[in-house]
This record gives C-alpha cells, structure tokens and sequence, in this order.
C-alpha cells in the first residue's frame, strides 16, 4: 500500500468511526483519536485522551501526562479530510502550534476557571495547572492527514520547564506504519546531543550472530533519555515501571538519595538491545559509542525510571551516579522481535519478570484470533449473510488482509464478511473484558495501561474462564456488543466523561445484574434488548451523579482511576429498573427464616422479617402487577424486582426498600392483588 492509498484507507477509517458513533458531525475528533490509538500503541504516548477545545486564539485536541506528572503531551490537530493528501502551508502549522501553546500556558495559569466545570477541557485544565510545579518538560505535538515540508518550531526553554514541537503528518504515520514496526525506533547521538561518547568495551572474541558491549552510562544521560523518550525506551512486553513501592524499587531511590556514590556497585544495571552502534576513539583513550539506532532497554526499565523520578521527584543529584549496561547489537535486525524477549527472559533481573508478563501470552492472543477468523456471527435484521468480528491481534492486520485480497470486488467482499466496525484490538479485547469484570477503575486509566494490567493477569482470567473456545469468544463479543451499545446510548447525553461513564455503567451493572442479562441473547441476536438499553440509560444517569458529585471539586477523570471510586458506586444503592423485570429469572429460593407460606404474615415483625417472608415470584408478580394498576409509579415497580433478587439470591433487602415494599404490597392488596 503506498501512502496516497494509506490515505485513502485513514480517510475510510475516520469516515466508518463517525458512522460507527452516529457523530458525523465530529470528522476531526475521530481523526484524532484514530491518531492517539496508533501514537499509543506505538509507545509515543502513553495513554492519551482526546478532548477537543476551541476558543479564540486557543486549541487543544488530546493530551497525555505522565504518572508523576513531570511532563505534559499537548495535541492539536489539522484534519483536511483529503486523498491525496494536500501540503499544509508552514503559517497554518506555525498557527497551530500557537493557538496548542496559548492553552498549555492560560491552563498553568488557572483556565479551569475559565470554563464550564462539566466539560472535559474543564478537568485538563485543572490536571495541568495542579502539575504547574512538578512539570518539567511540555511537549506540542501536530497530528494531521495532511503533508508537513520543513522542521518544526524549535524547542525552547520556559523557566525550569523544557517545551519541544513534534509533528506526526500523514508521511511520518505512514512510515512508521509501513515499516512494519510496532514502534518508531529511538536514534541517540550521545555525542551532539549530550556532548559525550558512552564509554564502552566490545567483546573479544567476534561473533557472527551479534556484538556485545559493555559500557557505563552517566546517570545524567540516563535520566535525560527517559525524560526524552519515556517508556517508548523501555520494551513493550515488559512491565515498563512497578514504582516505588516494593522493596527493590525503594532501595534504588534510597541508594540513589542517600549513597549516590555506590549506585554502581549495588545496582545490577541494564542489558540493552540496538539495530546498530557507531563506535568513536574516545579523547582520553579507548572507545566510545557515538550513536545507536532503535535503542531499547529490554531489563532495566525500573532502575532507570527510578533515577529520572528521583532526579524530578526528589530533586535529587545524579551527576555522580552511574549505570553499566550490557548491549546487545544483532547482525541481522530482522530477529530483533524474536531475541529480544529472550534477552529480557534470561537477563538478571531485581524484580522477577514472569513469562506471562514477556510473552503476553500470545498462544491466548492467538487462539482468540484464530477463533475470529472461523466463527461466523448470526446473521441480524433478517439478512441472511453472516459475518465476523475480526480480532486484530497485530497492529495493521486488517489492512494487511484487505490489500492481500487483490481486486477490488473481492476486498469489498472481504469487508462485508469482515467489516471495520467488527474489528476489535487488545486493548479494546481488555476494555470489554475488564468493564464486565467490574474492573472500571482500571479501564479509566487508559487503554495500554488497562492492557498492561490485563497482561499480567491474563494466565489467572484463562484458568477462570477456560477453555477458550466458541462459547468464549461468543461472550467476547457479547461484551463488545454491549460496551459499544452504552457508547452510543451514554454519547451527546452528558458534558464530558463519556468513556469513564461506559464502563463505570456496565460494570455496575454486570455487577448488580450479570446473572439477569444473557450474553448468549446477545450473540444471537447481534444486539442489546431494550430492557438493557433502558437500564444503561438509568444507570448511566447514577453513574454521572456519582463522579461528578464525589470527586469533592477535584479532577473527575482522576477520580474514576481511583478503586475507591468504583466500591462506593458499587454500593449506592439503584433499584432494578423496570425494564430488567421482564427478563429476570427467578432464582431458586435460599432457605432465610420462615418459608411456610402458613406462616407467613406481613402484619408481625420488622419490615425486613416482612419481606424476607414473601416469596421471590410473589414479588415479581406485584412488580407486574402495580404497572397496570393505577396509583402506583415505575419505582414501586424498580422495588418490587429489587426485593424479590434479593430475597431469591439469599440476602436481605436494605431497611428503607423493605419498609416500602410492605407498604407497596399492602396497598396492592387492598386494591385486590394476591399475593
């Protein structure tokens, strides 16, 4: 696929999104966000968000801050909405830039002020400016569909705070892209940008498979590399940072404050990989590495996190710090993807790094592709042509296996058995996983780090849910039914937060009502009931109550990441809206005090005694029956099926639903219900 055909496939992508959400309206945030996907799967941002702003003079279309929030990735975009795609004039990126920096600096002043509390912008622009002392390098960063000439504006310094441009245009994507990499690789000119050579020793013996070299890095250039590439320097299948929590990460900071001078005699080091070294005469004797190409710090990631934090964080010293590392550079980069999670494998390591964590279980990876190739999804709205919800495993792989078809007829045919808006990824595979799992503190921090999270326990999620066969994947999909679904219901309802309101509903839900809805309905139909629609409209509305009231002034976004946030939403209480009734199943009734319908009497004892004393199917049918009889509402419905789950899951209905549901079932019964 060459670029113009690149564009043409983005220009589609963008196109099926907006009619995938219902928003064509919104070509440019879906641009946008299409983007900050690749970008983050890439590992040049981590974990970014759109959120698109405009005011006079200001712009701002997605953003990324980093965990200790010493730096800040500001995007803006430029969508033409052209194939071929057109050159953008140096004055429109210039202007870009401006209005993306204008923001950056009225939000370090306080622009939360400025704006409607409800919105997005509202809770970045209150992130950054509670960031404003701990930042310490901004990055501007240009996204378009369009062609950028000539370089962008040079970085600058603002006070202690470092501000770079980058751009990512149509040509840059597509290099990257068609490359085949999962990555942009990182080039290092120690020398101009550092103004030293690492120095270094090579191998003795030469060997025709790689080179090795020992050499020792400065902690400084350490520190200045994380701070520049983040965790794109650190291999994608290893757990990039585990913080300063266990014992061996709080020794590194501990040694690091307090003996900075024995770092390199505690410390284990790195082992690093490259495609390739430059080697130079170093002035005072020996060698040196010049530059390398596509550095990657494949075991070692927490220690030199830890020195950068400690540098940012603690403020601390690293100028007598140093680091050895063994590289490791392949004579043949193509294996590089094979022998890289062996060097992380067998390398020494100060936090174990468990298989599972290397190899992200690709045999589990793999099966649920293979499954996604072969299963046909039910035929929907009396069509009789099936089709399958393609997994996409690899980055590109759908629009590998599209241009692989040859002619155009056969990949129209192609897309109609495999169409675009039944493709899903892994990190949407662990958004859907997770949501259902009532794991939406999770899901709000990201899709990589809901990945990553999802990574290290995925050897626990197959032992639960084995075998990973048909009916598994037919609740997979079940489940991206039911998120996309709540995308679309939760969408245009509310000022903001609409992907922490998707899963935060559904995991209530699936935690409240998971034995209530049937994932299979829902593969066989290829959609939600209305009754569930309807109860992710009510839920929905709890959900927004919740965050936005119990987030005490502070960041909602940041507040949904939080577990705290997610158990006290999983205790408000929220009765069973009413749609859900006709779906319920009865459940067998646990043995709960008095069962003998001889001794039941709603007219001695508390109210829960009451209650407990009625038997589940009675109080479904005073659930239908008070919704055709006048003088009742939807609630008295909603408490009725509230009461009657309870009762016949063997647990007791709070005090308040009890009291109100004698109260329901009195009056019913004096107006002639039996029961």
């Amino acid at each position: 696929m060459d670029i113009e055909a690149f564009s043409v496939d983005l220009q589609q992508r963008v196109i099926s999104r907006c009619e995938l959400e219902g928003d064509e309206a919104f070509r440019e945030s879906a641009f946008t966000q299409i983007v900050i996907d690749f970008l983050s799967e890439s590992g040049e941002l981590d974990d970014a968000e759109a959120c698109a702003h405009r005011a006079y003079g200001i712009q701002v279309n997605g953003y990324s801050i980093s965990e200790y929030d010493e730096r800040i990735d500001l995007i803006v975009s430029i969508h033409c909405d052209q194939a071929p795609p057109q050159t953008i004039p140096k004055d429109e990126v210039s202007a870009a830039f401006k209005r993306l920096r204008k923001f950056a600096d009225k939000a370090l002043s306080g622009y939360q002020f400025e704006v409607e509390e409800s919105t997005p912008v509202f809770d970045l622009a209150q992130r950054i400016y509670q960031a404003r002392t701990t930042v310490a390098a901004i990055r501007l960063i240009l996204v378009t569909d369009g062609v950028v000439k000539g370089e962008p504006p040079k970085d600058v310094e603002d006070g202690d705070v470092s501000i770079s441009h980058h751009v990512w245009d149509i040509e840059r994507i597509y290099r990257c892209w068609s490359s085949g990499r999962e990555r942009e690789p990182i080039e290092v000119d120690f020398l101009t940008e550092y103004g030293e050579l690492i120095p270094c020793l090579t191998q003795p013996v030469p060997n025709s498979q790689y080179s090795t070299y020992l050499a020792i890095f400065p902690g400084t250039i350490l520190s200045a590399l994380y701070g520049k590439h983040g965790p794109r320097l650190l291999e994608r299948n290893v757990r990039s940072f585990l913080q300063a929590r266990g014992k061996i990460n709080a020794g590194i900071r501990r040694t690091i404050l307090r003996e900075p001078e024995m770092f390199l005699a505690y410390n284990n080091g790195l082992s690093c990989t490259a495609e390739a070294v430059s080697v130079e005469q170093a002035p005072g004797g020996g060698i040196g590495i010049r530059s390398l190409k596509d550095l990657q710090i494949v075991n070692g990631g927490q220690t030199t996190a830890s020195v950068f934090h400690a540098q940012k964080k603690d403020k601390a010293d690293v100028s007598g710090i140093f680091v050895q590392a063994k590289l490791t550079v392949l004579s043949d980069p193509a294996r590089m993807d094979e022998v890289v999670p062996l060097v992380s494998k067998y390398a020494n390591s100060q936090n174990k790094v468990q298989t599972a964590d290397l190899e992200a279980n690709s045999a589990y990876h793999r099966r649920v592709e293979e499954l996604s190739r072969t299963i046909w999804a039910p035929a929907r709205d009396g069509s009789q042509r099936q089709s399958h919800w393609y997994y996409e495993r690899a980055r590109g792989q759908y629009q590998d296996d599209v241009a692989r078809e040859g002619t155009p007829a056969r990949q129209r045919d192609f897309k109609t058995t495999s169409p675009q808006a039944q493709l899903f990824t892994k990190t949407d595979l662990a958004k859907f996983i997770y949501t259902w799992g009532a794991k939406p503190h999770i899901v709000s921090r990201g899709a990589q780090s809901c990945f990553s999270d999802f990574t290290v326990s995925l050897a626990q999620h197959v032992e639960e849910e084995k075998p990973v066969d048909q009916d598994y994947f037919e609740r997979v999909v079940a489940k991206a039914i039911l998120f996309r679904e709540a995308d679309n219901i939760i969408k245009g309802r509310y000022k903001g937060y609409k992907a922490q309101l998707v899963t935060y509903t559904l995991a209530r839900i699936a935690d409240q009502w998971r034995k209530t809805i049937d994932l299979g309905q829902i593969w066989r139909e290829q959609s939600v009931p209305d009754p569930v629609k309807q109860t992710i409209a009510v839920v929905a509305e709890a959900a927004y109550r919740h965050i936005t009231e119990n987030s005490q002034g502070g960041n909602v976004t940041q507040y949904c990441k939080k577990e705290d946030c997610w158990k006290s939403f999983a205790q408000t209480e929220i009765p069973m809206p009413t749609g859900l009734l006709g779906m319920a199943k009865v459940p067998a009734r646990i043995s709960v005090g008095r069962t003998n319908a001889s001794e039941r009497s709603p007219l001695s004892g508390s109210d829960i005694q009451k209650a407990m004393a009625i038997a589940p199917d009675a109080w479904f049918r005073l659930g239908e029956w008070v919704s055709k009889s006048k003088g009742f509402t939807a609630l008295d419905r909603e408490i009725a099926s509230s009461i009657a789950l309870s009762i016949g899951y063997g647990k007791q209905p709070n005090p308040k639903m009890a009291k109100d549901g004698i109260r329901i079932i009195e009056s019913a019964r004096q107006q002639g219900f039996k029961g």
